[in-house]
């Protein structure tokens, strides 16, 4: 008995540790983002431990990026609370401009936060805060530039369609705004899904040391495909405002200031795309640098963060070219801010804030609302109904 009491003992503890072992990979996979070491080797293998700032503190270039964070943060901040603020902005392509802004204002915090935890504190993340850490940054600088497209999407639909507005546009609306999260989230989160390099360093990029080259060059691909998508807008765009502006100059001389107003939307066009390509050209060309030089060739790859600097700061801009060419929403950020100073109480500009604010309303103004918001359509608002009658008027009758 006691011989056959020690054999179901044995027995006993050769299986018992069998369901503790059955997810190894899961374990694994597990310890692995929870490992700190796994940070110090891969940047150790891509050279970034050579650099000083992972062992002192804040140099002065991180300091004024988080400053210029802060205005991100701040200005998109207020552009919101405007469009929030002002009901004439519950317009359907208002929605697409805050949706911008939101994603702006993210990128800016995001960042904010990266630059915080970065340094020194960057070799006391695990894998996991590393992914997160960096994935939130892919993720709002993504939603950014995608909703870039989503507004030349609609820009380009309403200057081909020139319709009233309809319910099936605010739909599009909201499909759009909802196609850029979902699109943005899915490029944040592969990495910490298994599109990493953590086991196979040789596959590493050396930007962003736990990322797979070949992740980084599916982005850069995505996001280049966007940016061609956006010029191809539009230089549609800008071809139609030209020919419609041609026809105006062939009408009579009271037609020529509508005409000198569409010329406005070309220069607001051009400054769109300028500004776009000349914050995320640099970035875009670093990254594909990233993917074809070998570790340790090119040592610019170390000096990235002024590359996405460059970036973030057209989230700086974009409510400056997207919302304060506007009149309207000047006026309201004006009245927000400042109401006191440049405007009396019952709402009228005083004298000293005319040179800052020419907001005056128009009958014709007032009714281009009725028109989906032509006036966002328009980047500038300066197109009026009267100059869309001319151009295509058995549209408008019908």
């Amino acid at each position: 008995m006691a011989t056959m009491g020690h054999s179901y003992t044995t027995v006993a503890q050769n299986v018992a540790p069998e369901p503790a072992s059955s997810p190894p990979l899961l374990r694994q996979i597990f310890d692995e983002y929870q490992n700190n070491g796994v940070i110090m080797t891969h940047y150790n293998y891509t050279g970034k431990l050579q650099e000083n700032r992972y062992r002192n503190g804040l140099k002065p270039e991180a300091i004024t990026f988080l400053v210029i964070c802060l205005l991100i943060v701040l200005e998109n901040a207020v552009v919101l609370v405007a469009i929030w603020k002002n009901k004439k902005f519950h317009l359907p392509m208002y929605y697409l401009l805050g949706n911008l802004t939101l994603s702006d204002l993210l990128a800016g915090f995001t960042y904010m936060v990266n630059i915080v935890l970065s340094g020194p504190k960057t070799l006391e993340l695990t894998p996991l805060l590393w992914f997160l850490r960096e994935g939130g940054v892919f993720i709002t600088l993504a939603a950014s530039i995608i909703s870039l497209l989503a507004i030349a999407i609609e820009r380009h639909i309403t200057m081909v369609n020139m319709k009233t507005y309809h319910r099936a546009k605010r739909y599009r609306m909201f499909a759009l705004i909802g196609a850029s999260w979902i699109l943005s989230l899915l490029l944040g989160i592969l990495p910490i899904m298994g599109w990493n390099c953590m086991g196979h360093l040789p596959g590493c990029s050396t930007v962003l040391p736990l990322y797979a080259r070949s992740y980084i060059l599916f982005c850069v691909s995505v996001f280049i495909a966007v940016l061609l998508a956006i010029v191809v807008l539009y230089v549609r765009i800008f071809r139609i405002v030209k020919s419609n502006t041609r026809k105006l100059g062939c009408l009579r001389k009271s037609q020529a200031r509508k005409s000198r107003k569409c010329m406005d939307l070309l220069k607001t066009v051009t400054i769109v795309l300028g500004v776009f390509i000349a914050c995320w050209l640099p970035l875009f060309v670093l990254l594909l640098l990233d993917f074809f030089c070998k570790v340790g060739q090119c040592f610019v790859l170390l000096k990235a963060d002024y590359f996405l600097g460059i970036a973030i700061i057209n989230s700086l801009l974009n409510p400056i070219i997207y919302t304060l060419t506007s009149k309207d929403m000047r006026r309201a950020i004006i009245r927000l801010l400042c109401r006191h100073c440049l405007m009396t109480e019952d709402g009228h500009v005083k004298k000293i804030g005319i040179p800052f604010l020419d907001c005056s309303t128009s009958k014709i103004e007032k009714s281009a609302y009725r028109l989906e918001g032509l006036e966002t359509t328009v980047s500038s608002g300066n197109i009026t109904p009267s100059t869309i009658k001319v151009l295509y008027p058995r549209m408008l009758r019908s």
